[in-house]
């Protein structure tokens, strides 16, 4: 009698650790980034517009590069983080309307319950890309990564006019204190749930990114208890 050694599953190669086709990534986002100076030195209400269509055009075409050039790993990822963004409107929703520490200046362009720019649904991508595919798909990494992309992006937008703080919060250079760890367990969340449903179908995808965003969202809410409203003191 023969037998047969045991065979374990093969797992898809971690993301991001191939330099295979970075140079029109590269140009991509160059050119995201040149647009949405365009869009931005505009008045409103063509700014929002402007952003809009800015933010809607990168969500396209990076999947698209993505597979043009042979990344397939990325290509996913960057799938997996369009449907992240999407949910993100409603963290950003809650924080406006019900907690009262954000605020997105109305500059034109399509909103959310007079709240939210639609533009929000897709500009979480390329931070959240930025971070994971430079993180290797490591958890612990993507997090750093996410906190120091995410608090850069902070510090520009009240300069950008894109969205601004507000309330009683607490601020170092502008920047709301609690969203920054907030930001880091998002980087954690969305590289450990892409890990386990990268390459399923798309309605599961969708399902593990609600769950990253509802994830965030706790970890904003625990944050801003912590950091702006807990006293830590002990009564009698």
């Amino acid at each position: 009698m023969t037998t047969t050694a045991p065979t374990t599953a093969s797992r898809p190669d971690p993301v991001g650790t191939s330099r295979q086709g970075l140079g029109p990534l590269v140009a991509l986002h160059a050119l995201f980034l040149a647009g949405g100076a365009v869009a931005l030195a505009l008045d409103p209400p063509a700014q929002g517009w402007g952003v809009l269509a800015c933010v809607a055009a990168y969500a396209v075409g990076l999947p698209l590069v993505c597979r043009a050039t042979g990344r397939d790993d990325l290509g996913a990822l960057a799938v997996f983080l369009l449907l992240v963004s999407v949910w993100q409107v409603l963290p950003d929703w809650v924080l406006v309307d019900l907690v009262g520490t954000l605020r997105f200046p109305d500059t034109g362009g399509l909103r959310v319950d007079d709240a939210i720019p639609l533009a929000m649904a897709g500009m979480w991508l390329a931070p959240l890309f930025v971070a994971l595919a430079l993180s290797g798909g490591r958890p612990g990494r993507a997090a750093v990564l996410a906190a120091a992309v995410f608090a850069g992006a902070e510090l520009l937008a009240p300069v950008l006019d894109l969205w601004e703080p507000v309330g009683d919060t607490a601020r170092v250079l502008g920047v709301a204190v609690y969203v920054v760890p907030a930001e880091a367990a998002l980087g954690w969340a969305a590289a450990t749930a892409f890990a386990l449903v990268r390459g399923r179908a798309l309605p599961v995808q969708a399902g593990a990114a609600l769950a990253v965003s509802t994830l965030y969202l706790g970890a904003l809410v625990l944050a801003h208890f912590l950091v702006d409203v807990a006293g830590w003191r002990l009564t009698v």
